[in-house]
């Protein structure tokens, strides 16, 4: 269905060994319990694509459609604003402001003089920062938002429309990691992350909750079990809480594929040296939401030892896929963070051996997250034409 072109696939050697608990399942039900409360909440599409399914010998293939998420064209609200709120809560009973606020007192400005005192801040390929930035206006606390040269104009003014103050950062993703933990530090702001680091992890174990929603979603829409899921990593994020979610829903049955771009494949490189391990190089991929060079201690966390193989793959498979979804009857609009998922699941199901290392056969039933739309709609207009 696309062309044939150079991947990487390695199975984890780990796959399956004991390990630590990442996400635990209380934690997901205050996040569910949260975000399904807010308004304009909907579980977005399952689509089956069976087209594809009949062409690479599968029995089924669907596809998490998260481009209309509360309006923000991925996933990831899911995530950073869940995280924002529960900053804030924390924060105000800390301050004796309110001992036990709840989110739509935050909405009607019930404690607006104590949240405009408090700054939240992060650093984003684009999705993330856009997610913190609503959050922070909805709940009514200040946003800095951090970005590096390569995020596009486009998705810096999709964050800026929020609210939030735009600082732009020469290098590539984790420079602007590391530009907003220092800035931070010095004026005393919060960190809202989707990555993890030593000593920095609730905040991103709340964003991670907020991740399980979208797969908690699917496997309700499903009729049969998947025995395949194909995630895209990044830092590993939204890869390690589909990991968990499925884990928690089906015992050890699904397995899980984690799909990077070759330019930024920091959690293959880590599965081969058998420790987290960072890449170097300047990370341009056109895949934005996934060129990053550092893994999540709390993903790696999990991924360790919960991802059955990893893969990565060219941008030239990202517009590939992206025009074969495009061009699709009915037609499925995705960014290019979305389709990495797919595109790695074509390359390996027209492959035998791959198709043997994975496990894919006439019986699999493969789940795929389209974590983004067309979140920067010249670039999406640009590569699909």
């Amino acid at each position: 269905m696309i062309p044939t072109r150079p991947y990487r696939l390695i199975v984890n050697r780990r796959h399956g060994t004991p390990g630590v608990v990442v996400l635990p399942d209380g934690g997901f039900r205050r996040a569910k319990a949260e975000i399904t409360s807010w308004p304009g909440y909907a579980p977005t599409p399952l689509l089956p694509l069976a087209d594809v399914a009949a062409a690479v010998r599968l029995a089924a293939v669907h596809w998490k459609d998260e481009g209309a998420r509360f309006g923000l064209g991925s996933f990831k609200a899911l995530g950073g604003a869940y995280a924002v709120a529960r900053l804030l809560v924390a924060e105000l009973a800390r301050q004796g402001a309110a001992a036990n606020a709840g989110t739509a007192e935050l909405e009607a400005g019930a404690h607006r003089e104590a949240t405009q005192r408090v700054t939240v801040t992060c650093a984003t390929d684009g999705n993330h920062g856009r997610s913190v930035a609503w959050g922070a206006r909805r709940f009514g606390c200040r946003c800095v938002i951090f970005v590096h040269e390569g995020v596009s104009q486009g998705r810096r003014d999709a964050i800026a429309a929020h609210g939030a103050e735009i600082r732009v950062v020469p290098g590539t993703y984790d420079d602007a990691v590391r530009a907003c933990r220092e800035e931070a530090a010095r004026q005393n702001w919060f960190v809202v992350s989707d990555t993890s680091w030593e000593g920095y992890t609730e905040t991103p174990r709340d964003v991670m909750q907020g991740y399980r929603l979208m797969a908690e979603e699917a496997c309700e829409q499903l009729d049969s079990p998947p025995t395949h899921a194909f995630v895209q990593g990044g830092v590993g994020g939204v890869a390690a809480a589909v990991s968990v979610h499925l884990r928690a829903r089906y015992g050890a049955d699904v397995k899980v594929i984690v799909v990077e771009p070759e330019k930024a494949a920091c959690l293959l490189a880590s599965a081969e040296a058998g420790e987290a391990v960072s890449v170097e190089g300047e990370l341009d991929t056109l895949m934005a939401g996934l060129a990053c060079g550092e893994p999540s201690l709390l993903a790696w966390q999990e991924l360790d030892r919960g991802a059955f193989a990893f893969m990565a793959i060219t941008d030239d498979s990202a517009v590939d896929t992206m025009r074969l979804l495009a061009r699709r009857d009915p037609k499925v609009v995705a960014g290019e963070s979305a389709v990495a998922g797919l595109a790695a699941l074509l390359l390996a199901a027209a492959d035998p051996l791959s198709r043997a290392m994975l496990g894919l056969g006439t019986e699999s039933r493969v789940l795929l997250f389209g974590t983004e739309g067309a979140t920067d709609p010249e670039a999406y207009a640009r590569l699909t034409a």
